[in-house]
């Protein structure tokens, strides 16, 4: 196949028009042209009147001399032969293979770690602390509609980890030779995801969708020899002479296996806790701390789209921004959800804790987004858990300023900026469930944070108009946008002073979102089986 980069077309072009393109750019004749195969498409919308849509197309051909074809277009380096992108498994599970991988935690990370090793054949044992997604969701929910917590069922615990909870994105920055990141979502759709996930530029799922797309991939997982306990939390990684020998579960049972997975999710205080106080080597990691702001979903496309606004191809409008801050600090927009809703994700008593999230339609009334300030290890002397007990402190202070009944501190930008009291909502009524309580956010967060989005917001209002309006608002706190800590690996993807031990996905410090979570669980996967069957010869 012969691959065409930058094709350029009108928002509004008629179905021929790709035929056409390729045609053109190619120099052969329809009788020539097999198939047009989309492989991405995204949008420009720099000019928001005159939006074009951008493709990456994978061409089949026929009574073609592709080299010859190549070698007359050399000058053009938006054509070029197509990548192999088939993923190709490294390992097969050897007969007489006794040993059985433990996945610790069933997010992102943990199930693709588990479906690999399951594709393979390696019948690995996933544990998961919280319940299943169905009944996960009915304790999410319920917590939304009730306040009553549980700290083992929620937005950050259960079966499909945090994400489940979320907008769902499916784009990533990080770099993927290997096209492991289309395996992902090849995986999503064949557990019932939409198909147009393969190739648009910016994807999401939803809240919806993910639920029943979790529970197939559990039962493929199932059905090719995999076990999965739910509501089974590991109390401890046993280990001898920094060699990884099993876990012990919350009901006393030990599990023997050397090589075990540690894909915990960010919130998982605990388990950090744990493998600190067992030598396990981590350090402190930056992350953020800020709120989450509303505004119409309507304003937001308009200010993106134009007169584009409401076009079914563009859907709901999103944003990316970044301030940096005359004191050195940054400020930028993270998680932003389409026509979504801020939702309640703490996991702990007495702590208020806010995310986003969308289902697939993006149709609620407002869009949100966090927008974070980034702290340094340095900020809390460079401890490994000291960044853990900074989140802890901002989200049981936010409990106390929401009414100590996990309702919210909330505030309408125009009173923040003017660091005034607490004024009734207006335009932008705030969706954050079970409620919100209007008032002052200046001391939700330290001084540094609450003076760098003050400073950002006005600025923000500059890139989109309307961002700064007065009835814009305010919920705080987000607390939870990454992990804390790094628990360092090796090459080998196993923590450098404990040997059969895998620091997986966004816990570990490896991963920012289901997309990336799920590449690094297929690499986790490999590596995880190469030294299985390594280990399997040597003995």
């Amino acid at each position: 196949m012969i691959r065409l980069n930058q094709v350029k077309l009108p928002l509004d072009h008629n179905e021929d028009a790709l035929q056409e393109v390729v045609l053109q750019r190619l120099s052969i004749s329809a009788d020539q042209l097999v198939d047009i195969h989309i492989f991405k498409r995204g949008y420009d919308a720099r000019k928001k009147n005159l939006i074009f849509l951008i493709y990456t197309l994978d061409v089949t051909l026929t009574n073609v001399d592709e080299a010859q074809l190549l070698a007359s277009v050399a000058d053009d380096h938006n054509i070029r032969v197509s990548p192999d992108t088939d993923y190709k498994y490294v390992a097969c599970a050897p007969e007489g293979l006794t040993e059985r991988p433990i996945v610790i935690g069933m997010g992102p990370c943990g199930l693709f770690v588990g479906l690999m090793l399951a594709q393979m054949g390696f019948n690995p044992i996933i544990l998961e602390r919280g319940k299943s997604v169905h009944e996960r969701a009915k304790d999410t929910f319920r917590f939304w509609r009730t306040s009553e917590l549980n700290t083992e069922s929620n937005v950050q615990f259960g079966e499909g980890g945090a994400g489940t909870f979320s907008d769902g994105k499916l784009y990533s920055q990080v770099k993927d030779p290997g096209f492991k990141g289309l395996k992902v979502k090849q995986e999503f759709v064949a557990a019932g995801a939409p198909a147009e996930i393969i190739y648009v530029s910016k994807p999401h799922i939803g809240t919806f969708k993910l639920v029943t797309m979790v529970e197939k991939m559990r039962r493929e997982i199932i059905r090719l020899g995999g076990e999965i306990r739910f509501e089974t939390r590991v109390d401890k990684i046993n280990i001898s002479d920094r060699q990884v020998t099993g876990v012990t579960l919350n009901n006393g049972e030990v599990l023997h296996s050397k090589h075990v997975i540690a894909a915990v999710g960010h919130s998982a205080r605990d388990t950090f806790q744990m493998l600190h106080d067992q030598g396990v080597f981590m350090q402190a990691q930056s992350f953020s701390i800020g709120f989450r702001i509303e505004h119409k979903q309507e304003m937001i496309d308009k200010d993106r789209f134009g007169i584009n606004a409401g076009n079914p191809i563009l859907g709901a409008a999103d944003y990316k921004l970044v301030h940096h801050c005359k004191s050195g600090r940054s400020v930028y927009s993270f998680c932003m959800c389409p026509g979504g809703v801020v939702v309640a994700a703490t996991s702990e008593e007495h702590a208020v804790v806010t995310n986003g999230m969308s289902q697939y339609s993006r149709s609620e009334r407002n869009a949100n987004s966090a927008i974070v300030v980034g702290i340094d290890p340095s900020d809390f002397d460079n401890d490994p858990l000291q960044g853990i007990a900074l989140q802890r402190k901002l989200e049981r202070h936010a409990y106390v300023m929401g009414g100590s009944n996990y309702d919210a501190p909330a505030q309408m930008v125009g009173d923040f900026l003017a660091a005034g009291s607490g004024l009734p909502f207006e335009n932008v009524e705030p969706s954050y469930k079970p409620n919100v309580k209007m008032t002052d956010l200046s001391d939700a967060l330290p001084k540094f944070a609450i003076d760098a989005i003050r400073e950002a917001i006005p600025a923000f209002g500059k890139k989109i108009r309307g961002f700064d309006s007065k009835d814009a608002m305010l919920t705080g706190v987000e607390t939870r946008t990454s992990s804390p800590v790094q628990i360092k690996r090796g090459a080998d993807f196993q923590s450098i002073n404990t040997k059969g031990l895998y620091p997986a996905g966004e816990g570990a410090g490896y991963a920012g979102g289901i997309l990336s979570a799920g590449i690094d669980g297929i690499s986790i996967a490999e590596a995880v089986a190469l030294d299985m069957i390594k280990a399997m010869k040597n003995s």
